[in-house]
């Protein structure tokens, strides 16, 4: 007899409450390894395979495509033992015994795709899907609302919706934040005012897109920022002809070639080592300032699933190489919505290279709960003075927002200076190493 096991969706790390169903990787009567993902998720941070810890066949999917589902909601039942798999060898049905094995890990692998195997129907008892305990208690009269994601309970407590009276779209009837936000959206839509005849047309309502997911995370993160962060920007144009130069001499030799972003990212971290004040973060329940021992640059990137942050970890210990590597693998993996949670977080100051999009200057919101962010602008030709004379040089606008809790202008403005100082002259970059 076969022991039907149910898998839930885990703890997938960094906070995370809930994640949305993007794209199932198995069907019912599938074949699956210990191990082997089962279904693709989106968080608030990233895309997620998730791994299934059991080996056997697929006796039901909880969720449809689109579904949010909160951690610990059921997401399949697995047949384990060697009478799930009737067209398995021996030894492979041994190797799947009626003792589950212990999950591995959760992440993405990207070296090889997810396995499917179809097996003819199997018997009616192993392909019943299994009730979950909460449909049990959902038959009980006077049962609690099947709620189970605390930021559900939160967003329906702070905006006075009655839980009892909404009906969950979730498995077995579980709330989920759509619903709270469906009867919210039902509470603030206006009465509808009474029109003379002849009635009017209704006027076009427009596309509504959920600010969910990915989107929704850098939504609540900016207004966040926006809230808590009293910041400030400066900026100053900067000559980048010689550093301009100095990366083609770089990259005239045999090597791994020097990305801009690399070299600005080099000035970024030998200038917080001069002004560590804008490497910090605010503790607001201890209320103190938390100056932070290394650099873990974040590099703003734009994708297909909106603008990603991924971070580099420790760059005031790599050389130019190291992070045009780095970046060009971070960069590689964001555009292929593999990054994982931790490759989207615990950054302590960013970069932004917004010229790529064509612009000169921006006043960036701060990438909350990070202390300061340096923008650059676009790189092109503009007369300039140098030498005594109008010359036709290679000018930047850099500008730094700052949290002007950590420091004051002072302190900001000798940073950005030392930049455009490092931009416009790089052998004073060599002289502080």
């Amino acid at each position: 007899m076969p022991q039907v096991l149910e898998f839930k969706l885990p703890d997938l790390g960094e906070g995370l409450t809930e994640a949305e169903i993007v794209r199932w990787l198995v069907a019912v009567g599938d074949v699956v390894e210990v191990d082997q993902p089962v279904v693709e998720v989106e968080t608030a941070k990233a895309m997620v395979e998730v791994p299934c810890p059991y080996g056997g066949v697929v006796t039901a999917r909880f969720g449809e495509e689109g579904t949010e589902l909160p951690v610990g909601a059921p997401l399949i039942t697995v047949a384990v033992g060697s009478q799930a798999l009737p067209e398995a060898p021996a030894a492979e049905a041994e190797g799947s015994g009626s003792v589950p094995r212990p999950l591995i890990g959760y992440g993405t692998d990207h070296s090889s795709p997810a396995r499917r195997r179809r097996v003819r129907p199997v018997t009616a008892e192993v392909t019943a899907p299994v009730v979950p305990v909460a449909a049990a208690a959902k038959a009980v009269a006077g049962a609690p609302v099947a709620v189970i994601s605390p930021l559900v309970r939160k967003l329906a407590k702070d905006n006075g919706v009655d839980l009892r009276a909404l009906r969950g779209s979730g498995p077995e009837g579980l709330i989920l934040r759509a619903d709270v936000e469906a009867a919210l959206a039902a509470q603030r839509a206006p009465e509808p005012a009474p029109v003379a005849a002849p009635a009017l047309a209704p006027a076009p309502q427009g596309e509504r897109i959920p600010l969910k997911g990915v989107r929704g995370a850098v939504a609540e993160k900016l207004s966040r920022s926006r809230r808590e962060i009293p910041e400030a920007t400066c900026w100053v144009d900067a000559d980048a002809t010689e550093l301009m130069a100095a990366r083609a001499a770089m990259n005239a030799v045999d090597g791994p070639k020097i990305s801009v972003l690399a070299l600005l990212a080099r000035i970024c971290t030998a200038a917080l080592a001069r002004y560590p004040e804008l490497n910090s973060t605010v503790d607001l329940a201890a209320n103190e300032i938390v100056r932070l021992p290394g650099v873990h640059l974040g590099f703003a990137a734009q994708t297909e699933r909106g603008l990603m942050v991924p971070v580099v970890r420790d760059a005031h210990t790599r050389s130019p190489e190291s992070l045009s590597a780095e970046f060009a693998r971070l960069t590689e993996l964001a555009r292929a919505g593999k990054l994982t949670p931790g490759d989207l977080t615990g950054g302590t100051f960013t970069l932004n290279n917004y010229g790529v999009f064509g612009v000169d200057g921006s006043t960036p919101i701060i990438n909350h709960p990070e202390a300061a962010m340096l923008g650059v602008g676009r790189i092109i030709d503009k007369p300039w003075v140098h030498g005594g004379e109008l010359a036709v040089r290679k000018v930047v606008q850099l500008s730094l927002t700052f949290d002007h809790r950590v420091c004051d202008g002072g302190t900001a403005g000798g940073f950005l200076r030392y930049v455009a100082d490092c931009v416009e002259n790089p052998a004073v970059l060599l002289r502080g190493l």
